[in-house]
């Protein structure tokens, strides 16, 4: 496992675009196949986190996230997870598998699946955990970790610079917080065959 930190991006970047099936369709519309960024256009707020389903990172925050995502949504908070992984060479993050992972998991929001790795590119993300928080006009306000806890280290996750940044945003439209890095797994770029 190769820890990759999240690149620095500049506040203010507007959300990138995407349009990506989703391996948990709705239970009020189970033929529902996609998910657009113009889907949460409702939101006060939109987190994209860019997960896999094998990453200890992830795995470590998994169900601190499901709390953070129940706790936030009737505030007007909405959340996305995305997994650009390589299901090729990596299988426990197929399609099927984060269908499995979601339904066991009971995630509180879409899973969608970049399998090109277009949308992963365009956003910057490189590793897995890699949070984004946009606000209303969907402009990035944090691009930074979950918490400082790691796995095997016997901390659980809370989430609580996730939290923080929310609430500031959520309160005053901004987020001043001093933000760190998100660290994880690097994201399973697909080979280039010449």
């Amino acid at each position: 496992m190769a820890l990759t930190y999240s690149r620095t991006i500049t506040p203010g970047m507007k959300a990138p675009a995407f349009d990506l099936p989703a391996a948990n369709p709705p239970e009020d519309d189970p033929e529902r196949r996609n998910y657009a960024l113009d889907d949460f256009a409702d939101a006060e707020a939109l987190v994209a986190a860019f997960l896999c389903n094998h990453c200890p990172y992830v795995i470590h925050i998994e169900d601190a996230l499901i709390d953070v995502a129940r706790a936030y949504r009737p505030k007007g908070v909405a959340f996305v997870g995305i997994s650009a992984n390589d299901a090729r060479a990596y299988p426990q993050d197929s399609f099927e598998k984060m269908a499995e992972r979601a339904r066991d998991k009971r995630y509180p929001f879409p899973y969608l699946y970049d399998e090109s790795q277009e949308v992963a590119k365009a956003y910057g993300a490189v590793c897995t955990p890699d949070l984004y928080v946009f606000d209303r006009d969907r402009k990035l306000v944090y691009h930074g970790r979950f918490d400082a806890t790691r796995p095997r280290t016997g901390r659980t996750a809370d989430g609580s610079d996730l939290r923080r940044a929310l609430d500031e945003l959520l309160e005053s439209g901004a987020v001043t917080m001093e933000q760190f890095p998100s660290m994880g797994c690097s994201i399973k770029w697909k080979r280039a065959f010449a």
